[in-house]
């Protein structure tokens, strides 16, 4: 699914607006590219949004991913110091953030289509917290230290998290529900 509500011409992916009946003033809250999945907020508080994508703020994400490979405890410790990467063609070096190798999620719901698999080559799950969110970071990062990415959940942003990933599922969340998972950020 795309993280917007209308729909490109011509194409058959499904978009924010085929969930739900959301009020015309919600917006999306940062975006996930077409590849990922995971928690994505909307709103129609502009304040709420602009805390949690003015990078001055550095809020965190959490990120459950799947890499291809057995990632080595060097490569955990580059992700975690801050990697160089490529931005619009510049060189960037990300901020510190949180790797760790975690076990395969057994919550985690199939993915349609299904990640690439080869018998000869393991996987390894790993959780990553970032600060910052620069476009398609997490891939780049990971690739940056030899380990593609094969499957990106966003499970966390701050406190929010979800337990359990539901493809197409939307929470209501009242103000103080909000106020309260967000009020670290």
């Amino acid at each position: 699914m795309l993280s917007q509500f209308t729909r490109e011409q011509g194409s058959t992916k499904q978009v924010l607006a085929d969930l739900y009946d959301f009020p015309p003033d919600v917006y999306p809250v940062g975006r996930l590219d077409g590849d990922s999945e995971g928690l994505l907020l909307l709103s129609n508080d502009k304040s709420l949004t602009d805390q949690l994508l003015n990078p001055r703020n550095k809020h965190s994400r959490t990120y459950l991913i799947q890499l291809e490979g057995e990632i080595t405890s060097e490569a955990l410790m580059r992700l975690s110091k801050g990697v160089s990467i490529r931005i619009k063609k510049q060189d960037y070096i990300t901020a510190p953030a949180v790797a760790r190798i975690t076990e395969e999620p057994g919550w985690l719901p199939e993915r349609h289509p299904p990640v690439r698999y080869r018998s000869s080559i393991s996987t390894t799950w790993i959780t990553l917290t970032l600060t910052e969110g620069k476009n398609r970071q997490v891939r780049r990062m990971t690739a940056a230290v030899g380990y593609p990415t094969l499957r990106l959940v966003r499970i966390a942003i701050g406190k929010m998290s979800v337990q359990i990933v539901l493809p197409d599922a939307v929470k209501l969340l009242s103000k103080e529900e909000l106020k309260l998972a967000l009020k670290d950020i």
